[in-house]
């Protein structure tokens, strides 16, 4: 009786389970932030090679590698950068001071690399690339440039799995849709010619203006666009002045616009540059608007998502759940505007105590999630090595 890949993959990571988990502890311990991960790329690299297969590096930092027949292609992905934050100690803890791994991709890491070395011994019938993805964490993100390496090309299909704190080891939380959103920045610039605050009918309130636009510009939004879209916008910074009893020249606030829906991201640029201007006209200030692009939302396509969700039944039961949508951002999501695709939720929480979150400087993966991972891109890669019908067609 032939062994399917996803029994390989099981029996593979059961083989090498404490070789993964050594691969885990040493990319904790040398987290390196974005469009920096040299040493990253370097040991990814050479585990790869060790199985006999063959990467090919990108010109700055990633890598990606080709696995089984040429043709169609499945791929995954995982990034690969950390976050500039201290971490909190322990036994395990980081080793590069203000650095860690505070969202996870040491799990996607190691999951998708230890996916990668079992799948290069596997039957396979169908093309799988790896990915590894440098700079997700920054605006400037590394997936477009990525794809403009040709990361893509021959892909018909892509999944990835995102750490989730919230969710206990062993649940897999999938979402048809939106599961994150996009994540905007907007800096607005207010100016006037300053005065003294016992007079402020003879000169511009920078402050009054910018106070008018922290409070007014989030409810006007909320009157122009639909409120089942999830869009919301939060401001984060206000600074004017030095005085108590002077008229600051100029001042500045800062925020993000978050949205689900990718047609509203699209046209909510214009939108706002709209408001903001009608917003300031009585004062009389003038401004300048920066605005920064960020990441559309990550849409997963019902069709992938089912077939996510499927493999994830074959991990056992109540393995699989429904993830809620997040208005967290991720570049994920460029992937999807050129091939279907679908992200799932990967839970690592222990199950003791308060589940903590993603970003801070306790964030503990338990390291039971590696093997829940690497078997679902094994039971994943299994349904598209087993028949070619399930290759959802952008």
């Amino acid at each position: 009786m032939s062994t399917s890949v996803a029994e390989h993959v099981q029996a593979w990571c059961e083989q090498h389970q404490q070789e993964v988990l050594g691969w885990f502890r040493q990319l904790h311990a040398h987290p390196e932030l974005s469009h920096m991960e040299f040493q990253t790329t370097e040991f990814i690299a050479s585990t790869l090679r060790s199985y006999g297969l063959n990467p090919t590096l990108f010109p700055t930092t990633g890598l990606m590698v080709d696995i089984g027949p040429e043709g169609e292609r499945v791929a995954i992905r995982a990034d690969i950068d950390a976050l500039p934050i201290h971490e909190h100690e322990h036994e395990h803890a980081s080793q590069v001071p203000g650095v860690m791994h505070a969202c996870g991709h040491d799990v996607h890491i190691t999951v998708a690399l230890a996916t990668a070395c079992a799948l290069a011994s596997a039957d396979l019938n169908v093309g799988v690339r790896v990915i590894f993805q440098p700079a997700e964490e920054v605006m400037d993100g590394g997936a477009p440039e990525v794809i403009s390496f040709g990361a893509l090309e021959g892909v018909t299909n892509i999944f990835a799995v995102h750490a989730e704190p919230k969710l206990k080891v062993g649940q897999v939380g999938v979402r048809t849709g939106a599961i994150t959103s996009a994540g905007d920045v907007i800096r607005i610039d207010v100016h006037g010619p300053g005065g003294h605050s016992s007079r402020p009918h003879l000169t511009v309130d920078v402050v009054y203006a910018l106070s008018k636009l922290v409070t007014d510009l989030p409810g006007l939004l909320s009157r122009r666009v639909d409120p089942r879209t999830a869009t919301v916008m939060v401001f984060g910074q206000i600074s004017a002045g030095h005085a108590s009893n002077a008229i600051p020249e100029s001042g500045f606030v800062t925020g993000t616009i978050r949205t689900a829906d990718i047609s509203v991201w699209r046209r909510i640029q214009p939108l706002l540059e709209e408001l903001v201007a009608q917003v300031l006209a009585p004062t009389g200030a003038e401004f300048t608007i920066t605005y920064t692009r960020g990441v559309p939302p990550v849409l997963n396509d019902d069709v992938a998502t089912a077939v996510l969700a499927d493999a994830a039944r074959a991990l056992g039961p109540h393995v699989v759940i429904q993830a809620q949508q997040s208005s967290g951002g991720e570049d994920f999501s460029w992937y999807l505007e050129h091939v279907p695709g679908s992200m799932a939720r990967l839970g690592c929480w222990d199950g003791q105590g308060t589940p903590g979150d993603l970003h801070q400087a306790d964030m503990r993966a338990d390291v039971r999630c590696l093997s829940v991972g690497v078997n679902l891109f094994g039971q994943v890669v299994s349904r598209y090595n087993e028949s070619d019908a399930v290759f959802v067609q952008a």
